[in-house]
């Protein structure tokens, strides 16, 4: 079905029919509603690269993330996509799986489809990458890495926050053997949440036992790993905090592979709040770091600056803990 047909049997030219579509206050009233009557009863679609040019705009907004995989970022992506469709965009995705190189594909792509405006809520940031993106005045928002400045938005998270929640918690069950298992070093935001745990362990006049601090790669798989590292080391945690949830669920199984139970011998906190954490077996105690927050405070910097209304260079999220099941009094 093509334009010409709409505007045959709507009795109008084909720029009438483009004008109602794209800019309908330029057109009478009932003349748009005969029109609209016409569009729904023959099921036209604007082709939508026309619809680009003739605007001057593409109505697409980029979404970078880090790992598909990882149910965090499917979460954080329907919330984008739920605001955008809301307000008229579309999205395109990419994910990095933590690869340089494959960063360097999903901006070229971004650039080629003529992107509005990205949100690259990944741990990394290639300057070069973002140099390319300032330098044709594509607006972006970054999860935590971003440098702040004319058309850069950045959201800050306070990892802190939960974590200081979560061991305060711990702390108030009678537990003082408490361990950590993080992500990789090489994310700046695995970084932080380990160093908010040794800092808030400080806190409370607890000093760091290395044999309680291990290392995994925020996979289900690096969870189970580093927790059977930790009990079989033989230091005695009677509570381990987790980098990530998925961390977290491999810890759970390594505590029963190790015939022990969660919570009663250990007890086991995740973080992010993933919609999975509600269904393990126990349900996971965890820190909720919010998606759709994330998503609608990346959305609104993005289109504030595309509408010439400048957001705040920072926004601030919080993140509390959620008491479920995986914690209870350290036992004596």
């Amino acid at each position: 079905m093509k334009i010409q047909e709409v505007a045959r049997r709507a009795r109008v030219s084909t720029a009438t029919v483009s004008r109602t579509i794209n800019n309908p206050s330029l057109v009478d009233p009932k003349t748009a509603k005969r029109v609209w009557k016409i569009i729904e009863e023959l099921g036209y679609y604007p082709n939508g690269q026309a619809r680009s040019l003739v605007l001057g705009r593409s109505r697409i907004l980029g979404l970078i993330v880090s790992d598909i995989t990882n149910p965090f970022f499917p979460e954080l992506i329907k919330g984008f996509e739920d605001i955008a469709i809301e307000h008229d965009y579309e999205i395109l995705v990419s994910s990095t799986n933590y690869d340089s190189a494959r960063m360097a594909i999903c901006v070229r792509r971004m650039l080629e489809r003529k992107v509005e405006g990205v949100a690259i809520m990944t741990s990394e940031m290639d300057k070069h990458l973002v140099d390319q993106l300032t330098n044709r005045h594509v607006p972006m928002v970054f999860l935590d890495v971003g440098p702040a400045g004319d058309l850069i938005g950045n959201i800050v998270v306070d990892y802190a926050m939960g974590i200081n929640e979560a061991v305060d918690h711990l702390l108030s069950l009678g537990h003082r053997r408490i361990g950590f298992i993080g992500g990789p070093a090489g994310l700046k935001s695995a970084r932080v949440r380990r160093t908010a745990f040794l800092r808030s362990l400080g806190r409370h006049g607890i000093d760091r036992d290395v044999c309680l601090v291990e290392t995994a790669d925020h996979t289900v798989d690096g969870g189970l790993a580093a927790m059977t590292r930790m009990l079989h080391s033989g230091c005695g945690p009677t509570a381990v905090l987790a980098s990530n949830d998925l961390t977290a669920i491999g810890m759970l199984r390594a505590v029963r592979r190790a015939g022990l139970q969660v919570p009663k011998d250990i007890s086991i906190v995740g973080f992010d709040d993933i919609r999975l954490a509600e269904f393990t077996e126990p349900p996971l105690t965890t820190v909720r770091l919010s998606r759709s927050e994330l998503a609608e405070r990346a959305f609104h910097v993005l289109v504030s600056n595309l509408n010439g209304q400048p957001s705040r260079p920072e926004s601030k999220v919080e993140t509390h803990l959620v008491v479920r099941e995986t914690t209870c009094p350290a036992p004596r």
